[in-house]
């Protein structure tokens, strides 16, 4: 590994170089500053470059044998990887060195942060090598402790009411909701960073607003609290999913194997009004969505789209599908609305999510046919928009 630079250098560029008679260090510094000279325009120029502390101090190592002189030159770069590499490519135009002919190849970019990296895992390997021949470890709680460690400094505090949340609460279009601050730290130990807790039964006005914008699991303990914190959040916010915790358990004592099979076990919360509880139980809805009418396709295409449904439901990914019902593609929810416009031949789109407004417009401009999701949230005169309960899916 090359030597690590200062920490504000990003890249080494290396060059090799051969002269034609004997030249000095200083006679190739001289040619890389000299014979580069405008090339680049002011902002790259070496001179001013190293002034301004984007580049670093010139090393040249050379040796000479006979009458030829050959070595390496390398430059240390705070610059992005595209000026850097224009700088080797400049580097290159370098046809004299001294009073000599002179080739200069520029060999590599070296990643100084890759070097680094690298130092830091060989130098953890040897310290962990040295611990455990010194000391009794249990390798496997060790390990545990540095995960659930880790997992506990991506915790946030998020809204007004500063509420404990993961670090993806912003970015993830999905967001599990659960009761306090332990049943946080739980699923982010787990791995689960799309998680906000309430802090008990009353229902956080950043929580409501969050289920406006986002598709919303209310994931909470297996006893009456739970129930009552769906009844309480139903009548103020929207729940897209419920996922209950087994019964007698809270979530915040489940293992990772059991907050999945009680996510996978998630139901709509229209099916958890018929199933979970009778319709007297349930308040009304504030603002809920105006019911749609009932869509009338083929049977066939009921069976293939369940069972691709089936498939993609909570890996938060599309499937693109041909006419022939074939996968021609699986990409990131977040990311349909720009992929669809570069893929042709998209027949249907089914998502892990719900349908908004701009999947429709992409969807309209790419010539779209069928778009599924877990709800229909607009209107399309040209796409036909399907919630799952078109196709006669039920949630496993």
């Amino acid at each position: 590994m090359a030597k690590i630079g200062p920490a504000s250098f990003k890249y080494i560029l290396h060059a090799k170089f051969t002269a034609d008679s004997l030249v000095d260090k200083p006679d190739v510094i001289g040619a890389v500053f000299g014979q580069t000279e405008g090339l680049l325009g002011e902002e790259l120029d070496l001179r001013e470059a190293q002034k301004n502390g984007k580049i670093g101090r010139i090393n040249v190592d050379s040796s000479s044998s006979g009458s030829k002189t050959t070595g390496e030159i390398t430059i240390p770069t705070s610059l992005d990887i595209a000026e850097t590499a224009l700088i080797g490519a400049a580097i290159e135009t370098i046809d004299r060195i001294g009073p000599s002919k002179a080739t200069v190849n520029v060999s590599n970019i070296e990643d100084v942060r890759t070097s680094k990296r690298e130092f830091i895992m060989r130098k953890a390997q040897q310290l962990l090598s040295e611990a455990l021949k010194t000391t009794a470890v249990d390798t496997t709680e060790l390990l545990q402790k540095l995960y659930e460690d880790v997992r506990q400094k991506e915790f946030v505090e998020y809204g007004a009411e500063k509420l404990p949340a993961g670090p993806e609460i912003n970015d993830s279009d999905e967001v599990i909701v659960v009761e306090g601050r332990a049943d946080v730290m739980n699923m982010l130990k787990h791995g689960f960073t799309n998680v906000i807790g309430m802090n008990g039964t009353n229902i956080p006005k950043t929580v409501i607003d969050l289920s406006r914008k986002k598709t919303i699991i209310l994931f909470v303990d297996g006893d009456r609290g739970g129930e009552m914190i769906i009844s309480a959040f139903s009548s103020l916010g929207h729940i897209d999913f419920v996922a209950k915790a087994p019964s007698g358990m809270e979530v915040e004592e489940l293992s990772k194997k059991e907050i999945n099979q009680a996510l996978r076990a998630k139901v709509s919360f229209d099916d958890y009004n018929v199933v979970g509880k009778s319709s007297e139980q349930i308040p009304e809805r504030k603002q809920a969505p105006a019911q749609r009418q009932a869509v009338e396709i083929p049977s066939e295409l009921k069976e293939k789209t369940s069972a691709l449904i089936n498939e993609i439901i909570g890996t938060r990914g599309a499937f693109l599908i041909n006419e022939k019902f074939e996968i021609i593609g699986k990409i990131p929810y977040k990311e349909v609305e720009a992929a669809i416009l570069n893929i042709e031949n998209v027949f249907m789109l089914v998502l892990d999510g719900a349908i908004t407004d701009e999947i429709v417009k992409s969807a309209e401009e790419s010539e779209v046919k069928y778009v599924v999701g877990s709800r229909v949230a607009g209107s399309s005169q040209s796409t036909m928009l399907l919630a799952y309960s078109d196709v006669g899916y039920k949630y496993r």
